[in-house]
């Protein structure tokens, strides 16, 4: 991811878009542990009363509860790069599982665009010719509006460089 394309040059701009978490790794494994230690206490609690069918039912739930976190976990190493470095503008996609798919555009025609959708959040799309790539799907409105008009003005020192 950090390697400049091949075509060279200097980088003019870098994006590096990633989906907002609450929760950091450290205050996950707490509410975890919270959880288990409350768990642990009820189950307990309902062996000693004798309900101990609930022992299951609450191991269960703490096993989804746990497999929920860590797919949200998962889900936030997903990240998107936008970068104009030489004559290349391009879109690096990296998955949760660290697949990673490049696109390139020509900085030359290309614009970033925002598509209105009446009662929901704008699509940020990168235009070029007739390509069109949406980035930045896990942005509010106020970050895709400030990242569209970053890019342009990237774009716009890109073809007017200074004397």
């Amino acid at each position: 991811m950090d390697a400049i394309p091949a075509s060279g040059g200097r980088l003019l701009f870098e994006a590096v878009l990633s989906p907002h978490r609450s929760l950091s790794h450290n205050a996950m494994f707490g509410v975890v542990g919270v959880m288990a230690g409350v768990s642990l206490f009820v189950t307990t609690l309902m062996y000693m009363l004798g309900a101990w069918p609930v022992i299951g039912f609450n191991g269960a739930e703490m096993a989804l509860a746990i497999f929920l976190f860590w797919l949200n976990a998962r889900a936030a190493r997903a990240r998107e790069v936008i970068r104009l470095v030489g004559e290349v503008l391009e879109i690096t996609r990296i998955s949760p599982g660290g697949r990673t798919q490049a696109v390139i555009l020509s900085p030359s025609w290309a614009r970033a665009e925002l598509e209105e959708r009446p009662g929901r959040a704008p699509r940020l799309l990168l235009v070029a010719h007739s390509t069109s790539e949406e980035i930045g799907s896990q942005l509010g409105e106020t970050q895709k509006r400030d990242l569209a008009a970053a890019i342009n003005r990237a774009l716009t020192r890109w073809r007017s460089p200074p004397q």
